[in-house]
């Protein structure tokens, strides 16, 4: 019988701030990824400006593809298909990395794939675990999204649980602003609250009501700049590492309960984090201490597979090749994309 021929799978996202190209073999072995980050552009303005953004995709694209490609060593003619975010993202961002995967996929007579970003985000689990297999829950934490996740298959997800307004790492950044740490908020809290004491200030842990799974950060936010107001009002000063921690720990707590939670109620043995959040290390301890203490097997990305990146995109495009998932050249980008939606 003769050996199963390797499926390479040339992968772009652009869904954000970061054009990135990778080339994933089978799946599970990267053969390379590379990212073009704009956060020194952006840091200028506090946040991604999604304009900026758009035409920075535009200038880079191409180098960064052609990049990946020499890096792994394969010709346009050696790749089986091209994956591609088509959503959740920034509108213009996306289409440059569609209009740009459409182009080369056509040219080179590849099939397309239009992959969802989450499921990425998701699927880049599967790159240092590889005995990592569905069924699966994963908590998926990012700037955009923080949703509870019940993986059944490759590409197949029951959402059962997701933020009702802000996603946690949109609470980071604002948080960050307005203790003066400035953006990336995420990483810039991490760094300081290791300074702080998480318990020196008392910030409400939200649990929604008629959704045990769901999550609500905006009265969070809320109550940290109330006290930075009320501090500024009484004249006095506040320890910005102890706002850190104390904000930080409150968020990982909410994170954490829903998540164990869930790995009760469903008996699941494995749990997954992904994102650019999972990157954080307190969330990170926690998560592991938890499942530890439940005897659960518990999987996160490497740091450079949490924040976006194409490698992961390339994996899901893989699973997702296939079952049969092809893209037709009408493949649009859709910036309010649900997960599991096609």
């Amino acid at each position: 019988m003769s050996e199963m021929k390797d499926t390479l799978i040339l992968a772009v996202e652009s869904s954000c701030d970061e054009t990135a190209a990778a080339v994933v073999r089978n799946g599970r072995e990267i053969l390379s990824n590379i990212i073009y980050s704009q956060i020194d552009l952006h840091t200028l303005y506090g946040g991604v400006v999604p304009e900026i953004a758009s035409r920075k995709h535009t200038e880079k694209i191409n180098q960064v593809i052609e990049k990946a490609l020499a890096e792994a060593g394969v010709t346009l003619a050696e790749i089986d298909a091209v994956g591609v975010t088509y959503g959740p993202g920034l509108v213009g961002a996306l289409l440059v990395g569609v209009a740009e995967a459409k182009a080369i996929a056509y040219a080179a007579g590849k099939p397309l794939v239009g992959v969802h970003h989450i499921e990425g985000h998701i699927a880049a689990n599967y790159i240092e675990h590889q005995d990592l297999e569905p069924p699966f829950l994963c908590l998926v934490v990012s700037g955009g999204h923080t949703h509870l996740v019940r993986v059944r298959d490759y590409g197949t997800f029951d959402i059962l649980g997701r933020t009702r307004d802000d996603a946690a790492g949109e609470a980071f950044d604002k948080v960050a602003r307005a203790i003066g740490l400035g953006y990336p908020g995420g990483p810039k809290i991490d760094r300081v609250a290791r300074e702080g004491d998480p318990d020196a200030i008392a910030f409400p842990r939200a649990h929604v009501e008629d959704a045990l799974y769901d999550f609500s950060f905006s009265g969070l936010k809320s109550a940290v700049l109330n006290y930075i107001n009320g501090c500024r009002m009484k004249g006095e000063t506040f320890s910005q590492a102890d706002v850190a921690a104390s904000f930080q720990k409150a968020v990982t707590d909410v994170l954490v309960a829903n998540a164990m939670h869930a790995v009760e109620e469903y008996g699941a043995d494995t749990f997954a984090i992904a994102g650019g959040v999972a990157s954080n290390s307190a969330l990170r301890a926690a998560m592991q201490e938890a499942c530890a203490k439940r005897g659960v097997k518990f999987c996160y990305p490497s740091p450079v597979y949490c924040t976006d990146n194409a490698a992961m995109i390339g994996v899901a495009a893989y699973y997702e090749y296939r079952k049969g998932t092809r893209s037709g050249w009408d493949l649009n980008a859709v910036p309010n994309l649900k997960l599991g939606e096609r």
